[in-house]
């Protein structure tokens, strides 16, 4: 279920598009995958136009729209990503057709939960899935180096243990494997989006690497120095933030990043400093980015004349969130109960491996496991992922699918009729 609220995931996409084509990369070298369903959205307060600050132009204009709405979704993702254009349903059939020499920049934000990653189509992105297609690019001599930037929840757990460090890719995610990323440039923070947003316009993480690229001369900053930049912005402060890590080949840091995004020529004078004053801009506060939905639904709600049609669509949009979360939260918490007992039942859902552990051991039982849940209890939307490790764990724990689906049933006497329950867009896995 897509709404205005994902402004800052597209906005983020739309932006880093305007880094790379300063840059000096062609059309000819760039994908975009976007569901593009925000400039001319009603709600959107300037129509034909996506800010990612407060006091930002447009990043819109111009972003090629080689996949967009239905063909945004993970097949057609690996497929652009491994050069196959035989796989590709739908879009303008660019891919990624690269050899031995070329150096790739990858950049994914959305959703995420652990081991998974949001798709506005069909279901979730898997991480064994997705490290699968960068060993298969790599066999094929598809690269000489990879780069892979990701903004998600728990985006850690896409990479740890997953990803080898020998296959020349260097990954840094928004967070570690147990923790959210956070959205910013949200109503009630400072900055603030303009009056007329009631929704974050950006991820703590993206709004770090991009702000820092804007304004450096990118042949003499190297990855590593960007990767230490963004790790100071995005923790900011004890109570909010998350822990930017990398993985894969870190040895990889040391190259500079006009490798990858070019370099803007008006930055040429502008040499990268270590303490920048782009920390001053970081915000006072940031919104746990499973919760922007919610920040958008109240906005809206407390900004709407009495006794309004948006008020009354506001309240329904916020009391429907809310009602969805505490059915998936209620369910998954239930049917741990009624697997391992009413003591030991959150104990195991909420059990975490080693650091260096994959989420689980077998990737096609989660998947099923998660197809099972939804099938009774209806779909896990992006609010539910955050369960993502409850599931693993009921799978590490040995438990079938047959037991499984008993519990779940028992869970879930019925889908509930609320459009986030709705499984109408498919299943999660």
């Amino acid at each position: 279920m897509l709404s205005f609220c994902s402004l800052l995931h597209q906005a983020d996409v739309c932006h880093a598009y305007q880094i790379l084509k300063k840059g000096g990369l062609k059309d000819e070298n760039i994908i975009v995958f976007m569901y593009d369903d925000i400039a001319s959205n009603y709600e959107n307060p300037r129509p034909g136009v996506i800010i990612n600050k407060p006091d930002g132009g447009d990043v819109y204009e111009g972003v090629p729209k080689d996949y967009t709405g239905a063909e945004v979704h993970a097949d057609n993702f690996y497929a652009a990503l491994l050069g196959n254009k035989s796989a590709l349903t739908g879009g303008s059939g660019k891919v990624v057709d690269s050899g031995p020499n070329d150096h790739i920049f990858v950049y994914y934000t959305d959703h995420g939960g652990p081991g998974v990653l949001g798709m506005p189509v069909g279901p979730y992105l898997y991480a064994s899935d997705l490290n699968e297609v960068l060993k298969k690019k790599h066999a094929s001599g598809g690269y000489k180096s990879l780069v892979f930037y990701l903004e998600a929840c728990e985006s850690g757990s896409i990479f740890e243990g997953l990803l080898p460090e020998d296959i020349n890719i260097y990954a840094t995610t928004a967070s570690n494997a147990e923790e959210s990323s956070w959205g910013t440039y949200c109503p009630g923070e400072y900055p603030p989006p303009p009056p007329e947003y009631s929704t974050c316009l950006g991820d703590l993480y993206s709004i770090a690497w991009m702000e820092d690229s804007d304004v450096h001369n990118l042949r003499t900053e190297s990855l590593q120095q960007q990767y230490k930049l963004v790790k100071d912005r995005t923790i900011n402060g004890a109570y909010y933030g998350s822990h930017v890590m990398e993985y894969g080949d870190v040895g990889l840091g040391n190259n500079h990043l006009f490798l990858y995004l070019g370099t803007n020529p008006a930055n040429d004078n502008i040499s990268f400093v270590d303490e920048s004053a782009l920390k001053l801009r970081s915000p006072s506060t940031a919104v746990n980015q499973r919760d922007a939905d919610l920040v958008h639904f109240w906005d809206k709600f407390r900004k709407a004349p009495e006794g309004s049609p948006r008020k009354n669509e506001a309240q329904k949009q916020v009391l429907e969130a809310m009602s969805h979360r505490m059915h998936v939260d209620n369910s998954v918490e239930l049917i741990g109960k009624l697997l391992f007992g009413i003591e030991k039942g959150p104990e195991v859902l909420n059990a975490v491996r080693p650091s260096g552990s994959p989420l689980v051991d077998n990737w096609d039982l989660l998947k099923t496991t998660v197809r099972t849940f939804e099938t009774h209890c209806g779909s896990l939307s992006q609010y539910g992922m955050k369960h993502m490790r409850s599931f693993a764990n009921i799978c590490n724990a040995g438990i079938s699918n047959e037991q499984m689906a008993e519990a779940s049933a028992q869970a879930c006497a019925s889908i509930p009729a609320n459009p986030w329950s709705s499984l109408q867009g498919g299943f999660s896995a």
